[in-house]
């Protein structure tokens, strides 16, 4: 009897311990969420509003979108930083103020749909997806296209789509898109976006060469592909798009 007393004496000390260790890990999640909130509270309003982005939804998406799932581990602690962070294979996820302004020049609506050049960890598609009807996004480098994929299915995203390929040459069978946005910089508006962006769409785009100066110029469609206004924005620094866009355009 002794034994067997014993023995469910160890069972509830067993069953005790896993509930409280399940209170423990739930304690410790709860205050790793609420620390998320706040960090991304912080980013938005240092970083962002400060600098003059005021389009709510935009700030709203900033708020809500989790960062540092779209890092390395090891980044986790710097995501919400002021900064670009390395993404691998000589890729970025960019400054977080970038990704903000570069959303709001878009001027998204709900019924858009976009194309967005330069996956990467896809933290872009992930802020336009709340924003948008639907994201179609693109991937050179085939090992972040297929993580970026996952990722974002994993965090329950289901308005975007993630293709490897060369993003130069645009999605043709998705065309037209009422907005466009290029995370990468070209020497040169790509034809084949212009010719998929819808009349009266618009496109943002970083111009200019490596480790030269760059501007992020926005491109708004008029009637045609000749109709176009061009705004130059502001210098930024992105690494450079690859692929089709190093063929010279003809003349």
């Amino acid at each position: 009897m002794q034994t067997m007393h014993n023995s469910g004496r160890k069972t509830h000390l067993l069953v005790a311990s896993l509930v409280l260790g399940i209170f423990v890990l739930s304690i410790s999640v709860s205050g790793d969420e609420e620390a998320s909130r706040k960090e991304r509270e912080r980013m938005v309003r240092d970083q962002i509003e400060w600098r003059g982005v005021r389009d709510a939804r935009v700030l709203a998406a900033m708020r809500s979108t989790l960062r540092h799932e779209f890092v390395s581990p090891e980044l986790r602690s710097s995501a919400y930083d002021d900064r670009p962070l390395p993404i691998g294979y000589g890729q970025t996820i960019s400054q977080p103020y970038i990704v903000a302004k570069m959303t709001e020049l878009l001027e998204p609506k709900k019924d858009d749909r976009v194309l967005e050049l330069g996956t990467g960890s896809g933290y872009q598609a992930a802020i336009l997806a709340p924003l948008v009807r639907e994201v179609y996004t693109i991937e050179i480098v085939e090992p972040l296209g297929n993580s970026a994929r996952e990722r974002l299915e994993r965090l329950g995203y289901t308005n975007i789509w993630v293709k490897v390929g060369d993003g130069y040459f645009g999605w043709p069978e998705k065309a037209p898109f009422d907005a466009i946005v290029v995370t990468a910089a070209a020497n040169h508006i790509p034809p084949p976006l212009v010719e998929q962006l819808k009349p009266w769409g618009r496109m943002v785009i970083p111009i200019g060469n490596p480790f030269q100066v760059q501007n992020l110029m926005l491109v708004v469609k008029g009637k045609d592909n000749r109709d176009l206004k061009i705004y130059n924005i502001m210098p930024v620094a992105f690494v450079p798009l690859t692929g089709g866009h190093e063929q010279a355009p003809r003349k």
